[in-house]
């Protein structure tokens, strides 16, 4: 099995770079050259085109691109299968994150993980739900955390905890001193939002168009502490969960409007591609989060 020779294919198809590759996988340019001529001899086909000023991957090369991460995918599943075998969690786990999992969610799961696994190395890449889903998608990531449901056909997918969320705004704003509020005293406000694409985004979307709210301004920032700080600032109200949040309202620089009989719940859920089913770090993953 020529895995180095894929391992380089895969990486010069996501760079598009001869020499980054060869800075990535610390190995010799000549080397990078070598192992795609090898695949080039073994598959009869031309995998990239090449100019001095630049690599581009040929159709041919993109349908290898694709079936090689699952191989990939696949033999260092095997591997990791063969240290679970020998009962040891070991090498590495890449996870996914969305924001609000990524940064209030995660870290004190992870604390517990490498507390009981020393020897796992894990790497957390935090994106929008959209993103996540991509990446589980393409095999960049082990297993995916979101927020919300995921209809994707391509993927494995199971809730794993409830989140409350709240609205939110800054605490000398007039409307915050009433005992209680009706959703319908929120027309026409100005609101601080994550971008599109993200879990929370999405829920506050529904929640406009199920209570008919009209919105005065909206103002997008790709981050749930842009968010909170534009709330402070008196910028706007906000739709944000309460791991998110328990700080500053406990600090009192912003306040959780009084709705009246207003919840508003949603899914936590992990992720992962079929390919991964059965890898021994994934499964010590899920265990901690339920």
């Amino acid at each position: 099995m020529q895995y180095d020779a894929l391992k380089t294919f895969i990486t010069l198809a996501e760079v598009n770079n001869f020499t980054k590759t060869s800075e990535i996988l610390h190995i010799s340019q000549p080397s990078v050259s070598l192992h795609i001529k090898n695949l080039e001899q073994e598959f009869q086909t031309t995998l990239f085109i090449r100019s001095p000023k630049s690599v581009q991957i040929t159709p041919t090369g993109q349908i290898l691109y694709e079936r090689a991460k699952q191989i990939v995918a696949i033999y260092e599943a095997a591997k990791e299968d063969i240290l679970a075998h020998h009962h040891a969690i070991q090498g590495t786990l890449v996870i996914g994150a969305s924001f609000t999992i990524g940064e209030y969610i995660l870290p004190p799961i992870l604390a517990r993980l490498q507390q009981q696994f020393p020897q796992l190395e894990v790497q957390v890449i935090i994106g929008n739900t959209d993103e996540i889903i991509q990446s589980a998608k393409l095999l960049h990531i082990d297993i995916g955390l979101i927020e919300g449901q995921s209809h994707d056909q391509e993927l494995v997918i199971h809730p794993f905890m409830q989140d409350e969320l709240f609205i939110v705004g800054a605490s000398d704003h007039p409307l915050n001193n009433r005992s209680t509020l009706t959703i319908s005293e929120l027309q026409r406000q100005n609101w601080v939002a994550r971008e599109a694409g993200s879990g929370t985004r999405t829920y506050l979307d529904h929640l406009f168009r199920m209570n008919g709210l009209q919105v005065q301004s909206l103002l997008t920032i790709s981050s749930n502490q842009g968010v909170k700080e534009s709330v402070i600032q008196g910028l706007g109200y906000a739709l944000l969960s309460g791991c998110a949040i328990e700080r500053e309202v406990k600090n009192g620089d912003m306040t959780v409007l009084p709705l009246e009989e207003h919840h508003f719940t949603r899914t936590f859920s992990y992720l992962y591609s079929p390919t991964m089913k059965n890898k021994r770090n994934v499964e010590a993953l899920i265990e901690f989060i339920t």
